[in-house]
């Protein structure tokens, strides 16, 4: 569908969302992120709804300055998809025992590897450039420098709340293995830092959100947190890659002889760097994927709602992106009070996963209508498959 214009702003607010279908609370926080001076534009996904400082599902496109709440506490956080050689009728009859499987490979919640996991024994794995990668650890903010060795332990683990590992089906019954987290405790202490000392900063006391007090270029924190940003987002990708190796790994020993034919990853919150109107400028995509004219995509719907893989078209209206998943309908609170253990079994009918209380927040209902919103950004991505989960690990 074509974006509508929001009036009233300082720069335009192009929305593949209907405003009156979005709570108040978020159009207001939209229209203050258009109020800061260093702003070239906005952009605002279908899945867009409340966040802290700026919204979950938008797109700012800002020159010489970035806001670190905009970005969001779990830096990198995105999405990873493989897909196998194996078909519906190679998988096993008891899903169970390969969720155990995977959930013994992976570590969920807040659980980590009992020793950090060593990427050259992950078949397949790509081992270029780890030894840089921790060489830069010691040189990240003072306050992280003694969560070196649980950084390196949580490589590889997938994390709670809305975080997930999944085996899939496409609709020609090919299996893929499906993946969301981002930067664990390392990411989230880093994008905490960073924005409290945001928070301090002369130039950002007048704002009209002190949550989204910005960086600007040219100065010591701007540089400092560039630095940790791009390292938080690295760590983000290599964990997904870790992860994605073990689950593989279990794939190969429950079903010898798979192979796996093609390995997408995106971040869905981040920063890069990006050329729009001639103007160079840093993008924050705060729950929302790069839709460059050929990149691949994940957008994913919620525990029994399926994903779908995507192809970007590359509209510079939209900066080039689009969502990154369903958006949430209503709050963890509020999902718990409204639903009960019985909807949710109800709701992941024919899905082996957990069914407790204590994923009861992550419940299909709590999420939009995903088929709904892929058909709202028809103009920013086509679809190239349509997969159903079998299988969902959550912490």
């Amino acid at each position: 569908m074509p974006y509508t214009e929001v009036p009233g702003a300082r720069v335009p607010i192009r929305m593949w969302a209907d405003p009156d279908t979005v709570e108040p609370a978020a159009m207001d926080q939209l229209r203050n992120v258009t109020r800061l001076p260093w702003v070239h534009g906005l952009a605002v996904m279908p899945d867009v709804h409340y966040g802290k400082g700026a919204t979950v599902g938008s797109v700012i496109a800002m020159r010489d300055a970035v806001s670190p709440a905009a970005v969001g506490v779990d830096i990198g956080c995105g999405m990873t998809a493989v897909r196998s050689t194996l078909t519906a009728a190679d998988l096993p009859d008891d899903l169970a025992r390969l969720r155990s499987r995977l959930e013994a490979a992976i570590p969920v919640g807040y659980h980590a590897h009992e020793r950090p996991v060593d990427p050259r024994r992950v078949h397949g794995l790509r081992t270029s450039g780890w030894d840089d990668f921790w060489a830069r650890f010691d040189s990240l903010a003072r306050p992280v420098h003694d969560r070196r060795e649980r950084a390196a332990r949580q490589l590889g683990t997938l994390g709670g709340g809305n975080h997930f590992l999944e085996v899939c089906l496409d609709d020609d019954q090919k299996v893929w293995l499906v993946l969301h987290s981002g930067s664990r405790n390392i990411g989230k202490e880093l994008a905490e830092h960073h924005i409290e000392r945001a928070r301090r900063l002369p130039h950002n006391q007048d704002l009209p959100d002190r949550d989204l007090a910005v960086f600007v270029a040219g100065t010591p924190e701007m540089d400092d947190y560039r630095r940790d940003l791009f390292w938080a987002q690295e760590y983000a990708r290599r964990n997904r890659d870790i992860m994605m190796g073990l689950a593989c790994d279990v794939l190969r020993a429950t079903v010898p002889g798979v192979r796996f034919e093609q390995w997408i990853s995106c971040h869905h919150n981040y920063v890069a760097e990006e050329e729009y109107d001639g103007v160079r400028v840093l993008v924050t995509r705060k729950g929302a994927i790069r839709a460059g004219a050929g990149d691949y995509g994940i957008i994913p719907g919620s525990m029994a709602t399926g994903t779908y893989i995507v192809r970007g078209l590359g509209n510079p209206a939209a900066f080039n992106s689009a969502s990154h998943g369903a958006g949430r309908r209503m709050s963890r609170n509020k999902a718990k009070r409204r639903f009960t253990e019985a909807d949710l079994v109800e709701q992941t009918k024919g899905v082996e996963c957990r069914k407790d209380a204590g994923v009861l927040d992550e419940i299909p209902a709590a999420y939009k209508d995903i088929s709904a919103v892929v058909e709202a950004q028809t103009d920013l991505v086509e679809v190239v498959a349509h997969l159903r989960q079998v299988v969902c690990v959550k912490g």
